[in-house]
Protein backbone atom coordinates (compact mmCIF):
# COMPACT_ATOMS: atom_id res chain seq x y z
CA UNK A 1 0.00 0.00 0.00
CA UNK A 2 1.53 3.34 -0.92
CA UNK A 3 1.55 6.60 1.29
CA UNK A 4 -1.38 7.97 -0.75
CA UNK A 5 -3.32 4.55 -0.31
CA UNK A 6 -2.81 4.87 3.80
CA UNK A 7 -3.93 8.56 3.77
CA UNK A 8 -7.03 7.74 2.46
CA UNK A 9 -7.80 4.67 4.66
CA UNK A 10 -6.96 6.79 7.58
CA UNK A 11 -9.89 8.16 9.50
CA UNK A 12 -10.60 12.00 8.75
CA UNK A 13 -10.97 14.86 11.64
CA UNK A 14 -13.85 13.47 13.60
CA UNK A 15 -16.66 15.98 14.24
CA UNK A 16 -17.15 15.08 17.78
CA UNK A 17 -13.59 15.71 18.71
CA UNK A 18 -13.49 17.80 22.17
CA UNK A 19 -13.35 21.61 21.02
CA UNK A 20 -9.66 22.75 20.45
CA UNK A 21 -8.73 25.92 22.25
CA UNK A 22 -5.30 25.70 22.55
CA UNK A 23 -2.65 28.88 22.12
CA UNK A 24 0.73 29.73 21.62
CA UNK A 25 1.11 30.09 25.39
CA UNK A 26 -1.08 27.07 26.27
CA UNK A 27 1.60 25.15 23.64
CA UNK A 28 4.89 27.07 25.64
CA UNK A 29 3.73 25.97 29.10
CA UNK A 30 2.74 22.35 28.11
CA UNK A 31 6.64 21.64 26.51
CA UNK A 32 8.30 23.69 29.53
CA UNK A 33 6.14 21.52 31.97
CA UNK A 34 7.08 18.26 30.27
CA UNK A 35 10.94 18.85 29.27
CA UNK A 36 12.04 20.70 32.81
CA UNK A 37 12.34 17.44 34.84
CA UNK A 38 14.95 15.58 36.59
CA UNK A 39 17.35 15.83 34.10
CA UNK A 40 17.98 19.45 34.55
CA UNK A 41 19.59 18.42 38.14
CA UNK A 42 22.65 16.62 36.67
CA UNK A 43 23.27 19.76 34.37
CA UNK A 44 26.29 21.13 36.69
CA UNK A 45 27.52 17.67 36.93
CA UNK A 46 27.70 17.56 33.01
CA UNK A 47 29.16 21.43 33.04
CA UNK A 48 31.80 19.75 35.66
CA UNK A 49 32.80 17.32 32.79
CA UNK A 50 33.18 18.95 30.01
CA UNK A 51 34.16 22.75 31.50
CA UNK A 52 32.92 26.19 30.76
CA UNK A 53 33.51 26.03 26.71
CA UNK A 54 31.98 22.73 25.44
CA UNK A 55 29.97 22.45 28.22
CA UNK A 56 27.51 26.02 27.37
CA UNK A 57 28.55 24.91 23.84
CA UNK A 58 26.85 21.01 23.74
CA UNK A 59 23.51 22.88 25.39
CA UNK A 60 22.89 25.49 21.98
CA UNK A 61 24.20 22.37 19.96
CA UNK A 62 21.21 19.79 21.28
CA UNK A 63 19.03 23.10 21.96
CA UNK A 64 19.41 23.42 17.92
CA UNK A 65 19.34 19.57 17.81
CA UNK A 66 15.61 19.74 19.25
CA UNK A 67 14.33 22.82 17.49
CA UNK A 68 15.03 20.84 14.02
CA UNK A 69 13.70 17.49 14.70
CA UNK A 70 10.39 19.47 16.48
CA UNK A 71 9.85 21.70 12.91
CA UNK A 72 10.19 18.31 10.97
CA UNK A 73 7.55 16.64 13.32
CA UNK A 74 5.13 19.78 13.40
CA UNK A 75 5.04 19.50 9.28
CA UNK A 76 4.14 15.59 10.34
CA UNK A 77 0.53 16.69 11.96
CA UNK A 78 -1.52 17.07 9.04
CA UNK A 79 -1.29 15.34 6.53
CA UNK A 80 -1.35 15.07 3.15
CA UNK A 81 -0.45 18.80 3.23
CA UNK A 82 1.27 20.28 7.19
CA UNK A 83 -0.88 23.25 7.32
CA UNK A 84 -4.28 22.65 5.17
CA UNK A 85 -4.43 18.50 5.46
CA UNK A 86 -7.52 16.87 6.30
CA UNK A 87 -5.78 14.01 8.12
CA UNK A 88 -4.86 14.81 11.81
CA UNK A 89 -1.98 12.82 13.36
CA UNK A 90 -2.87 13.03 16.94
CA UNK A 91 0.22 11.31 18.51
CA UNK A 92 3.83 9.99 17.05
CA UNK A 93 3.15 6.44 16.64
CA UNK A 94 0.02 7.72 14.26
CA UNK A 95 2.28 9.91 11.98
CA UNK A 96 5.05 7.36 11.91
CA UNK A 97 2.39 4.87 10.74
CA UNK A 98 0.86 7.06 8.34
CA UNK A 99 4.42 7.75 7.00
CA UNK A 100 6.61 5.21 6.89
CA UNK A 101 4.17 1.88 7.28
CA UNK A 102 3.22 -0.14 10.30
CA UNK A 103 6.37 -2.58 10.80
CA UNK A 104 7.74 1.35 11.83
CA UNK A 105 5.25 2.08 13.47
CA UNK A 106 5.72 -0.99 15.99
CA UNK A 107 8.99 -0.46 16.30
CA UNK A 108 8.54 3.65 17.11
CA UNK A 109 5.88 2.23 20.06
CA UNK A 110 8.51 0.02 21.50
CA UNK A 111 10.64 2.42 21.96
CA UNK A 112 8.27 4.61 23.69
CA UNK A 113 7.23 2.15 26.33
CA UNK A 114 10.94 1.44 26.67
CA UNK A 115 11.38 5.23 27.28
CA UNK A 116 8.74 5.50 29.48
CA UNK A 117 9.52 2.14 31.69
CA UNK A 118 12.90 3.96 31.92
CA UNK A 119 11.75 7.43 33.07
CA UNK A 120 10.11 5.54 35.61
CA UNK A 121 13.16 3.67 36.95
CA UNK A 122 14.84 6.88 36.96
CA UNK A 123 12.17 9.19 39.33
CA UNK A 124 12.12 5.78 41.47
CA UNK A 125 15.76 6.85 42.11
CA UNK A 126 15.53 10.45 42.02
CA UNK A 127 12.71 10.38 44.64
CA UNK A 128 14.41 8.20 46.65
CA UNK A 129 17.72 9.89 46.71
CA UNK A 130 15.92 12.98 47.66
CA UNK A 131 14.16 11.86 50.33
CA UNK A 132 17.75 10.36 51.64
CA UNK A 133 18.74 13.98 51.23
CA UNK A 134 16.06 15.44 53.30
CA UNK A 135 17.09 13.33 56.35
CA UNK A 136 20.86 14.22 55.79
CA UNK A 137 20.52 17.76 55.57
CA UNK A 138 18.44 17.89 58.95
CA UNK A 139 20.80 15.24 59.83
CA UNK A 140 24.13 17.79 59.25
CA UNK A 141 22.02 20.70 60.72
CA UNK A 142 22.03 18.46 63.83
CA UNK A 143 24.91 17.28 64.56
CA UNK A 144 27.74 19.05 62.48
CA UNK A 145 28.57 18.71 58.66
CA UNK A 146 31.03 16.08 59.43
CA UNK A 147 28.83 14.34 61.33
CA UNK A 148 28.73 10.33 59.40
CA UNK A 149 24.70 10.96 58.04
CA UNK A 150 24.27 7.64 55.72
CA UNK A 151 20.94 6.75 54.86
CA UNK A 152 19.50 4.10 52.44
CA UNK A 153 17.92 4.24 49.41
CA UNK A 154 16.12 0.86 49.50
CA UNK A 155 13.52 2.20 51.85
CA UNK A 156 12.56 5.27 50.12
CA UNK A 157 12.19 3.65 46.94
CA UNK A 158 9.76 1.16 48.48
CA UNK A 159 7.69 3.86 49.83
CA UNK A 160 7.25 5.61 47.01
CA UNK A 161 6.61 2.44 44.81
CA UNK A 162 3.69 1.81 47.39
CA UNK A 163 2.90 4.88 46.46
CA UNK A 164 2.92 4.86 42.94
CA UNK A 165 0.43 1.63 43.03
CA UNK A 166 -1.94 3.36 44.40
CA UNK A 167 -1.45 6.42 42.31
CA UNK A 168 -1.78 3.79 39.37
CA UNK A 169 -5.14 3.06 39.13
CA UNK A 170 -5.97 6.55 38.28
CA UNK A 171 -8.22 5.37 35.12
CA UNK A 172 -6.43 7.98 32.74
CA UNK A 173 -4.41 10.68 32.41
CA UNK A 174 -7.19 13.19 31.68
CA UNK A 175 -8.36 12.03 35.52
CA UNK A 176 -4.94 14.04 36.73
CA UNK A 177 -5.01 17.26 35.94
CA UNK A 178 -4.83 18.42 39.24
CA UNK A 179 -2.08 16.06 39.76
CA UNK A 180 -0.38 17.73 36.37
CA UNK A 181 -0.57 21.35 37.93
CA UNK A 182 0.85 20.52 40.88
CA UNK A 183 4.12 18.59 39.46
CA UNK A 184 4.58 21.93 37.16
CA UNK A 185 4.51 24.45 40.12
CA UNK A 186 6.96 22.32 42.08
CA UNK A 187 9.57 21.80 38.97
CA UNK A 188 9.82 25.48 38.49
CA UNK A 189 10.16 25.83 42.44
CA UNK A 190 12.74 23.47 42.67
CA UNK A 191 14.55 24.57 39.65
CA UNK A 192 14.38 28.14 41.01
CA UNK A 193 15.79 26.98 44.55
CA UNK A 194 18.68 25.26 42.85
CA UNK A 195 19.61 28.33 40.75
CA UNK A 196 19.18 30.97 43.50
CA UNK A 197 21.45 28.42 46.27
CA UNK A 198 24.23 28.48 43.54
CA UNK A 199 24.05 32.10 42.24
CA UNK A 200 24.22 33.30 46.12
CA UNK A 201 27.25 31.05 46.60
CA UNK A 202 29.21 32.52 43.52
CA UNK A 203 28.27 35.76 44.61
CA UNK A 204 28.95 35.42 48.59
CA UNK A 205 32.67 33.99 47.60
CA UNK A 206 33.36 36.15 44.74
CA UNK A 207 35.06 33.13 43.22
CA UNK A 208 34.00 31.32 39.71
CA UNK A 209 35.20 28.00 40.00
CA UNK A 210 35.81 25.28 37.36
CA UNK A 211 38.40 25.19 34.20
CA UNK A 212 37.70 25.65 30.57
CA UNK A 213 39.00 21.79 30.41
CA UNK A 214 36.41 20.27 33.27
CA UNK A 215 37.26 18.13 35.73
CA UNK A 216 40.59 16.03 35.52
CA UNK A 217 40.86 12.47 35.55
CA UNK A 218 43.42 9.72 35.96
CA UNK A 219 43.36 8.52 32.59
CA UNK A 220 42.08 10.12 29.44
CA UNK A 221 40.23 7.06 28.33
CA UNK A 222 38.42 8.10 31.85
CA UNK A 223 37.97 11.68 30.69
CA UNK A 224 36.02 10.35 27.56
CA UNK A 225 34.07 8.07 29.52
CA UNK A 226 32.42 11.14 31.27
CA UNK A 227 31.83 13.36 28.78
CA UNK A 228 29.96 11.25 26.91
CA UNK A 229 28.42 10.13 29.99
CA UNK A 230 27.95 14.40 30.31
CA UNK A 231 26.22 14.48 26.76
CA UNK A 232 24.12 11.78 27.54
CA UNK A 233 22.95 13.63 30.55
CA UNK A 234 22.32 16.48 28.29
CA UNK A 235 20.76 14.55 25.73
CA UNK A 236 17.96 13.52 28.06
CA UNK A 237 17.03 16.62 29.26
CA UNK A 238 16.06 18.39 25.76
CA UNK A 239 14.28 16.43 23.04
CA UNK A 240 10.09 16.92 23.39
CA UNK A 241 9.85 15.07 20.22
CA UNK A 242 7.32 12.63 21.38
CA UNK A 243 4.48 14.61 22.75
CA UNK A 244 5.05 17.66 20.43
CA UNK A 245 1.75 15.97 18.09
CA UNK A 246 -0.17 15.23 21.68
CA UNK A 247 0.10 19.39 22.31
CA UNK A 248 0.20 20.63 18.84
CA UNK A 249 -3.43 18.58 18.79
CA UNK A 250 -4.78 20.68 21.52
CA UNK A 251 -4.12 24.16 19.19
CA UNK A 252 -7.11 25.74 17.90
CA UNK A 253 -6.61 26.02 14.12
CA UNK A 254 -7.54 28.45 12.28
CA UNK A 255 -4.37 29.57 12.70
CA UNK A 256 -2.81 26.66 11.26
CA UNK A 257 -1.68 24.70 14.03
CA UNK A 258 2.15 24.12 12.34
CA UNK A 259 3.11 27.29 12.41
CA UNK A 260 1.78 27.90 15.80
CA UNK A 261 3.26 25.10 17.18
CA UNK A 262 7.24 25.98 15.94
CA UNK A 263 6.94 29.43 17.14
CA UNK A 264 5.80 27.81 20.77
CA UNK A 265 8.29 25.82 20.38
CA UNK A 266 11.14 28.58 19.75
CA UNK A 267 9.66 30.52 22.47
CA UNK A 268 9.94 27.15 24.81
CA UNK A 269 13.64 25.86 23.68
CA UNK A 270 15.12 29.76 24.65
CA UNK A 271 13.23 29.85 27.54
CA UNK A 272 14.47 26.27 28.72
CA UNK A 273 18.57 26.64 27.37
CA UNK A 274 18.39 29.59 29.22
CA UNK A 275 17.08 27.66 32.66
CA UNK A 276 19.46 25.06 32.03
CA UNK A 277 22.66 27.32 31.12
CA UNK A 278 21.64 29.30 34.06
CA UNK A 279 21.24 26.42 36.39
CA UNK A 280 24.07 24.11 35.33
CA UNK A 281 26.48 27.29 34.95
CA UNK A 282 25.36 28.46 38.40
CA UNK A 283 25.88 25.06 39.73
CA UNK A 284 29.39 24.61 38.27
CA UNK A 285 30.75 28.14 39.17
CA UNK A 286 29.51 27.23 43.11
CA UNK A 287 31.60 24.03 43.28
CA UNK A 288 34.15 23.22 40.44
CA UNK A 289 35.60 20.09 40.41
CA UNK A 290 33.76 18.95 43.42
CA UNK A 291 30.24 19.57 41.68
CA UNK A 292 27.75 16.72 43.08
CA UNK A 293 25.66 14.35 40.18
CA UNK A 294 22.62 16.37 41.64
CA UNK A 295 23.07 19.86 42.81
CA UNK A 296 20.12 19.35 45.28
CA UNK A 297 21.73 15.74 47.00
CA UNK A 298 25.37 16.16 46.85
CA UNK A 299 25.75 18.79 49.57
CA UNK A 300 28.02 21.65 48.37
CA UNK A 301 25.07 23.21 49.98
CA UNK A 302 24.15 22.58 53.62
CA UNK A 303 22.17 25.51 54.39
CA UNK A 304 19.48 27.14 54.74
CA UNK A 305 18.52 23.48 55.58
CA UNK A 306 15.08 24.36 55.43
CA UNK A 307 15.47 25.66 52.05
CA UNK A 308 17.46 22.63 50.87
CA UNK A 309 14.80 20.40 52.35
CA UNK A 310 12.03 22.25 50.72
CA UNK A 311 13.71 21.92 47.46
CA UNK A 312 13.96 18.31 47.63
CA UNK A 313 10.26 18.09 49.00
CA UNK A 314 9.51 19.90 45.33
CA UNK A 315 10.70 17.53 43.68
CA UNK A 316 9.36 14.53 45.13
CA UNK A 317 5.97 15.96 44.69
CA UNK A 318 7.06 16.66 41.08
CA UNK A 319 8.16 13.29 40.60
CA UNK A 320 5.35 11.67 41.54
CA UNK A 321 3.30 13.44 38.74
CA UNK A 322 5.79 12.94 36.45
CA UNK A 323 5.95 9.10 36.89
CA UNK A 324 2.05 9.23 36.45
CA UNK A 325 2.55 11.46 33.37
CA UNK A 326 5.05 9.18 31.61
CA UNK A 327 3.59 6.24 33.19
CA UNK A 328 -0.49 6.89 32.03
CA UNK A 329 0.55 6.83 28.45
CA UNK A 330 1.90 3.58 28.64
CA UNK A 331 -0.89 2.55 30.31
CA UNK A 332 -3.21 3.91 27.65
CA UNK A 333 -1.66 1.89 25.32
CA UNK A 334 -1.72 -1.05 26.79
CA UNK A 335 -5.57 -0.66 27.92
CA UNK A 336 -5.94 0.02 24.17
CA UNK A 337 -4.54 -3.66 23.26
CA UNK A 338 -6.51 -5.35 25.97
CA UNK A 339 -10.32 -3.53 25.97
CA UNK A 340 -12.25 -6.64 25.07
CA UNK A 341 -10.96 -8.92 27.69
CA UNK A 342 -12.88 -9.85 30.56
CA UNK A 343 -10.26 -8.57 33.44
CA UNK A 344 -10.87 -5.15 31.59
CA UNK A 345 -14.06 -4.37 32.48
CA UNK A 346 -14.87 -1.71 36.17
CA UNK A 347 -16.10 -3.33 39.38
CA UNK A 348 -17.54 -0.97 42.30
CA UNK A 349 -16.79 -1.71 45.48
CA UNK A 350 -19.02 -0.47 48.72
CA UNK A 351 -17.27 0.29 51.74
CA UNK A 352 -18.82 1.80 55.46
CA UNK A 353 -19.36 5.45 55.26
CA UNK A 354 -17.17 5.87 51.99
CA UNK A 355 -17.21 6.47 48.36
CA UNK A 356 -18.14 4.03 46.13
CA UNK A 357 -14.29 2.40 45.13
CA UNK A 358 -14.41 1.36 41.19
CA UNK A 359 -11.89 -1.11 40.47
CA UNK A 360 -10.49 -2.76 37.24
CA UNK A 361 -8.56 -5.80 37.42
CA UNK A 362 -6.40 -5.35 34.52
CA UNK A 363 -5.91 -2.14 35.55
CA UNK A 364 -4.98 -3.33 38.99
CA UNK A 365 -2.79 -6.12 38.04
CA UNK A 366 -1.13 -4.91 35.05
CA UNK A 367 0.03 -1.43 36.63
CA UNK A 368 0.72 -2.99 40.27
CA UNK A 369 2.89 -5.26 38.57
CA UNK A 370 4.54 -2.30 36.07
CA UNK A 371 5.42 -0.06 39.68
CA UNK A 372 6.95 -3.25 40.89
CA UNK A 373 8.94 -4.00 38.04
CA UNK A 374 10.20 -0.24 37.73
CA UNK A 375 10.88 0.10 41.49
CA UNK A 376 12.97 -3.66 41.58
CA UNK A 377 14.89 -2.14 38.99
CA UNK A 378 15.97 1.00 40.40
CA UNK A 379 17.33 -0.71 43.51
CA UNK A 380 19.07 -3.05 41.85
CA UNK A 381 21.11 -0.08 40.08
CA UNK A 382 20.80 3.40 41.90
CA UNK A 383 22.90 5.30 39.86
CA UNK A 384 21.22 8.53 38.84
CA UNK A 385 23.50 10.03 36.18
CA UNK A 386 24.77 7.22 34.70
CA UNK A 387 20.98 5.59 34.29
CA UNK A 388 20.29 9.63 32.52
CA UNK A 389 22.51 8.72 30.27
CA UNK A 390 21.61 5.82 29.34
CA UNK A 391 18.32 6.65 28.79
CA UNK A 392 19.31 9.54 26.98
CA UNK A 393 21.23 7.46 24.40
CA UNK A 394 18.88 4.94 24.03
CA UNK A 395 15.91 7.49 23.29
CA UNK A 396 17.93 10.32 21.79
CA UNK A 397 18.61 9.20 17.85
CA UNK A 398 15.64 7.20 17.24
CA UNK A 399 12.82 9.16 18.81
CA UNK A 400 14.26 12.53 18.55
CA UNK A 401 16.05 12.21 15.07
CA UNK A 402 15.76 9.04 12.94
CA UNK A 403 11.59 9.05 12.47
CA UNK A 404 11.50 12.77 12.25
CA UNK A 405 14.11 12.44 9.49
CA UNK A 406 12.32 9.49 7.50
CA UNK A 407 9.09 10.99 7.85
CA UNK A 408 10.18 14.12 6.36
CA UNK A 409 12.49 12.07 3.34
CA UNK A 410 9.13 10.00 2.75
CA UNK A 411 6.63 12.79 2.71
CA UNK A 412 8.78 15.20 0.77
CA UNK A 413 9.77 12.81 -1.70
CA UNK A 414 12.82 14.03 -1.44
CA UNK A 415 15.64 12.20 -3.92
CA UNK A 416 18.16 10.60 -3.14
CA UNK A 417 21.57 12.79 -3.21
CA UNK A 418 20.39 16.44 -3.97
CA UNK A 419 20.89 19.11 -1.16
CA UNK A 420 18.47 18.14 1.15
CA UNK A 421 18.74 14.31 0.78
CA UNK A 422 22.78 14.98 1.72
CA UNK A 423 21.83 17.55 4.36
CA UNK A 424 18.94 15.26 6.33
CA UNK A 425 21.50 12.54 6.27
CA UNK A 426 24.58 13.79 7.30
CA UNK A 427 22.29 15.20 10.32
CA UNK A 428 20.89 11.86 11.32
CA UNK A 429 24.16 10.25 11.05
CA UNK A 430 26.26 12.91 12.81
CA UNK A 431 23.72 12.32 15.79
CA UNK A 432 23.61 8.90 15.22
CA UNK A 433 27.83 8.76 16.04
CA UNK A 434 27.11 10.70 19.33
CA UNK A 435 24.20 8.27 20.37
CA UNK A 436 26.40 5.60 20.05
CA UNK A 437 29.76 7.21 22.31
CA UNK A 438 27.08 8.65 24.90
CA UNK A 439 25.41 4.91 25.07
CA UNK A 440 28.65 2.96 25.33
CA UNK A 441 30.04 5.81 27.83
CA UNK A 442 26.65 5.78 29.88
CA UNK A 443 27.07 1.52 30.16
CA UNK A 444 30.44 1.91 30.82
CA UNK A 445 29.57 4.21 33.69
CA UNK A 446 26.66 2.34 34.53
CA UNK A 447 28.71 -1.32 35.24
CA UNK A 448 31.45 0.84 36.69
CA UNK A 449 29.76 2.10 39.77
CA UNK A 450 27.87 -1.21 40.35
CA UNK A 451 31.26 -2.80 40.79
CA UNK A 452 32.37 -0.52 42.69
CA UNK A 453 29.37 -0.38 45.01
CA UNK A 454 29.82 -4.42 45.29
CA UNK A 455 33.95 -4.01 46.39
CA UNK A 456 32.99 -1.03 49.28
CA UNK A 457 29.99 -3.52 50.48
CA UNK A 458 32.59 -6.07 50.77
Amino acid sequence: MGVDDQLLSSSLVDPSDIKRTGTIWTAVAHIITGVIGSGVLSLAWSMAQLGWVAGPLLMFFFAAVTLTSTFLMCDCYRSPDPEHGPIRNRSFTEAVEINLGQKSAWISGLLLQINFFGTGIAYVITTATCLSAIQKSNCYHKYGHDAPCEFGDTKPMLLFGLLQIFMSQIPNIHSMEWLSVIAAVMSITYSSIGLGLGAAQVIGEGVIMGSISGVEASTSTGKFWLVFQAVGDIAFAYPFTMIVLNIQDTLRSPPPETGTMKRASVISVAVTTFFYLCCGGFGYAAFGDQTPGNIMTGFGFYEPYWLIDLANACIVVHLVGGYQMYSQTLFAMVDKEQSTTFLNKDFSLRLPMLQPLTLNLHRLCFRTAYVVATTAIAVAFPYFNQVLGVLGAINFWPMAIYFPVEMCLRRKRIGAWTTNWILLRTFSALCFAITMLTLVASIQGLVSERFTSQLENE
